[in-house]
């Protein structure tokens, strides 16, 4: 797939930082007074530019806008005091970031589906264009108290499709999440993870060497800024990133009640691919698995063939046909196999007479068919019967 160089997508965005500083330090204010997916500021910002918005909030004027009041208003002008988008965009660049809006470059465009729960801009921090990563990505989501099994099929399924050129992402979170992104990393292939907190903090502290990992050899990517903390909706809400940012989502593990299942939903109003992973039909934590995919909700995957098959180019990324092995006998002509299923394998055998009214033929071809398996080595004549040969 295509792809930036360490450090290219950095500097590109610098580069262009200075011609949209306005817009940028706008979008850097809104994000600090609004929550993701605030569709009013989404409305308000498909009518106007971020500057004018910031200038309307400061101003208290109220436009003829819906879901916007003076109550929101006065909301919004709460969160104003106090707030230095300078400091914000400097804070990342510390830590080697950048802030991406609409119209950059490595700005994701099928994050434009979301449509007025689009981000106002994402936090981005590590190497390569979080564009052109995109374009060939794949989300895994689960479980958080995953099992064994789970861990272990996230862990593989993610391993072999960083071997095949996709970027997994996921959210960084204990369990499925985790497997999911040391998997991709195992095998030195690429990794995003979608944050619920500021690109600068490491949550769950216990994943912190993990994220330190993501960020050094994939993405961390976030909608809050720098030294924000997750809370309950800021989840939920991160999840609708996970899904418009990737080409499919892939559940590996999910009870009835689970957030995985939130962003899968997201995916399948996303119209992107929708898959999910079986597990035991005793496990409860794959129960939400089995009853997305048994409501045609999501489709049955068991590797990651079948995973890029579903995602990938039209005949560039097809799984390989699964069937048994061939036996010998399976390669026989219909009458032959006919005339062997009718022969006993008790040692006394049977006549031609009576293995041509047991396979409907005629004693002549059943004579013949007989002779053509004894060359083959499947029966044998004892007198005047005909017998399978015992095999050791």
């Amino acid at each position: 797939m295509d792809g930036d160089g360490p450090g290219t997508a950095t500097t590109a965005t610098t580069a262009r930082t200075a011609g949209n500083e306005p817009e940028r330090l706008a979008r850097v204010l809104l994000g600090r007074l609004s929550e993701p997916g605030d569709a009013v500021v989404g409305r308000w910002l498909g009518q106007l530019p971020a500057v004018d918005v910031v200038k309307a909030i400061r101003a208290g004027t109220v436009p003829d806008h819906p879901g916007l009041d003076a109550t929101r208003l006065a909301g919004y002008q709460a969160r104003l005091p106090g707030l230095h988008p300078e400091m914000d965009l400097k804070r990342v660049r510390d830590v080697g970031g950048r802030f991406i809006i609409p119209g950059d470059t490595e700005w994701p465009s099928q994050l434009d589906d979301l449509g007025d729960g689009r981000p106002i801009g994402l936090w981005v921090t590590g190497t390569g264009s979080l564009r052109l990563l995109a374009l060939r990505s794949v989300a895994m989501v689960g479980s958080r108290a995953c099992t064994a099994y789970g861990a272990h099929v996230a862990g593989e399924l993610a391993a072999q499709l960083a071997e095949r050129g996709w970027v997994v992402v996921s959210g960084a979170a204990y369990g499925i999440d985790a497997a999911a992104h040391r998997g991709a990393l195992a095998v030195g292939g690429a990794t995003a993870a979608v944050l619920a907190c500021g690109v600068d903090v490491a949550y769950p502290k216990g994943n912190a060497e993990l994220i330190r990992r993501i960020g050094a050899q994939g993405l961390l990517v976030s909608e809050l800024p720098p030294g924000e903390h997750p809370n309950r909706f800021r989840f939920v809400l991160r999840n609708r990133v996970i899904a418009a940012l990737t080409r499919g989502t892939v559940v590996v593990e999910a009870a009835v009640r689970s957030g995985a299942l939130c962003t899968a939903r997201r995916a399948r109003d996303l119209n992107r691919h929708t898959m999910g992973v079986a597990g035991p039909v005793t496990s409860e934590l794959s129960a939400g698995v089995h009853a997305l995919i048994r409501s045609g909700g999501a489709t049955l995957v068991t590797d990651a063939g079948e995973i890029a098959e579903l995602i990938g180019s039209i005949g560039d990324d097809l799984a390989p046909q699964r069937s048994g092995p061939v036996l010998p006998r399976d390669l026989l002509e219909p009458p032959v196999a006919r005339v062997l299923e009718a022969v006993p394998a008790t040692a006394e055998g049977a006549p031609v007479e009576r293995l041509a009214r047991q396979s409907g033929l005629p004693p002549d071809e059943v004579l013949q068919r007989l002779y053509e398996l004894a060359s083959l080595g499947y029966v044998e004549r004892h007198g005047a019967h005909w017998r399978v040969v015992r095999r050791r």
